[in-house]
């Protein structure tokens, strides 16, 4: 019995390896090529597990940062912050459980020896592959519809940021403007070039996130200066489906891990980048709610209350930059996905790829002018969208993958060692779905269709200025 389960261990090491093998031949071959050219590579080819923390911890964070602030206003400061962190939790988990059911997928898969050489491994395939078509369907739906409405929120971010540097043009000019050069994004090819860019970008978010920590306690309190949160439910669920927005940034990780050299090693990398990014956004948001309190309720973007300085002007200008890059982070699986269905996925050629990609930008471009409402739509998208593609479906699928005793003797990746129990695995999943049910989806949808309806009502579709003040006399 023994031998035979050492057999089965050892074959599934030797495919996982020959998978591995075949990725690192892969990049060798593009690095040889490359090879007078040793700063691209360094710039351009990524998959180690740095690369992978980098890409979770800056793609985690965004425009989200700037609408923390926000939420402390609907919740209070101390459910704030636990939210923060059960959230946090919750969504390293879930990221968990996926990476999980990638090594499931693709150990056996190359047990059948498939071969995914210029081939990049989506989440809805996996899916497909472990659980059936009924599943890939749910899974590219809530994916596919998560990730549009992710881009849609980063370009309404840029149009909200910019303005408060130049408000010569309205929001919605900006969005045009945003839109095409966010459009750029079609020219990366996959998660193995954001090397640069996600190193960049989480430098940028840190920048911004201790900017607005210590430009609020500069500031110090407003005069009169209100913490009444929280005081109504509906404002209550809005904010905690913002937060829970803010951890479900993992709709991307399967596209990630197939980025690394080596995506067991995934695991823990989530988490890691949670830890991180709570160093970021627990101490901005709670400075920001303490120095405004209730003003933040009718300002959803920090940087609307915070005065104008070069320092703050540093921080609009960084936001929109990462903002481009959260952008191609949330786009680039919809581009896969489009590739796959036109039948350009495995083109080699970069300027063919990129234009058949530029039908993918057009319909974000244009539902990010339709609602323009920069923090209801997050927490909006949270309840009915994010609740579904990267807490609910994760960990139900688990529970279903692995719901047989087969299945669990042969898995490729065992319970944790902190659960070692797969009868504990199945009540943390069991929670998880229950929890986003009832409170994320059900109290947070209620909660935040609310207040987007009412957002609709105040400003119209189409809104050609959100939340803007109006012209002081010192720009006639």
């Amino acid at each position: 019995m023994l031998s035979q389960k050492q057999a089965e261990e050892a074959m599934v090491s030797s495919f996982t390896d020959a998978g591995q093998r075949d990725r690192v031949e892969e990049e060798e071959k593009e690095q040889t090529d490359d090879s007078k050219f040793g700063l691209k590579n360094l710039l351009w080819h990524g998959g180690s597990a740095y690369d992978a923390w980098f890409s979770c911890a800056s793609n985690q964070v965004a425009q989200v940062l700037l609408t923390l602030p926000y939420s402390f206003s609907q919740l209070g400061m101390l459910s704030g912050i636990v939210l923060q962190i059960f959230y946090g939790i919750l969504g390293s988990w879930t990221a968990y459980l996926i990476s999980v059911l990638y090594v499931e997928y693709r150990t056996r898969k190359e047990k059948e020896n498939h071969s995914f050489k210029n081939h990049v491994i989506q989440w809805f395939e996996v899916l497909d592959g472990l659980l059936g078509t009924y599943w890939k369907a749910i899974g590219l739906a809530s994916n596919c519809t998560f990730l549009l409405f992710g881009s849609v929120i980063q370009l309404i971010a840029c149009a909200s940021n910019i303005y408060y540097i130049n408000d010569r043009l309205d929001k919605r000019t900006w969005t045009y403007i945003f839109g095409a050069c966010c459009a750029t994004t079609v020219f990366i090819p996959s998660f193995h070039n954001y090397r640069i860019w996600s190193f960049l970008g989480l430098g940028m978010t840190t920048y911004t996130a201790w900017y607005l920590t210590a430009a609020a306690i500069a500031h110090g309190q407003v005069e009169g200066v209100i913490h009444s949160g929280p005081t109504k439910l509906v404002l209550y669920f809005t904010g905690a489906t913002n937060i829970l927005y803010t951890f479900g940034g993992h709709a991307v990780t399967v596209e990630i891990m197939d980025a690394m050299w080596k995506p067991r090693k995934f695991k823990y990398i989530y988490l890691l980048a949670t830890l991180y990014v709570f160093t970021l956004t627990i101490p901005s948001a709670a400075a920001v709610y303490w120095a405004f309190g209730d003003q933040l309720l009718t300002h959803a973007n920090a940087f609307s209350l915070l005065p104008r300085s070069g320092w703050r002007d540093a921080a609009v200008i960084l936001m929109l930059i990462h903002q481009f890059i959260t952008f191609g982070f949330a786009c680039t699986p919809l581009y896969f996905v489009w590739e796959k269905v036109i039948g350009m996925h495995h083109t080699k050629s970069i300027l063919l790829r990129a234009l058949a990609r530029l039908p993918v930008v057009i319909p974000i471009w244009f539902l990010a002018i339709i609602f323009p409402f920069f923090g209801p739509i997050n927490s909006a998208v949270g309840a009915l969208l994010v609740s579904f593609t990267v807490y609910i479906i994760p960990a139900a699928a688990h529970m279903v993958t692995f719901r047989s005793a087969s299945a669990r003797q042969n898995a490729a990746e065992k319970p944790p060692s902190f659960l070692p129990s797969w009868t504990g695995m199945y009540v943390v999943n069991a929670f998880v779905v229950g929890w986003v049910l009832v409170v994320g989806f059900g109290f947070g949808g209620w909660a935040s269709m609310t207040n987007f309806i009412k957002q609709v009502d105040t400003f119209g579709l189409f809104a050609k200025c959100y939340q803007c003040k109006p012209p002081s006399p010192s720009h006639h």
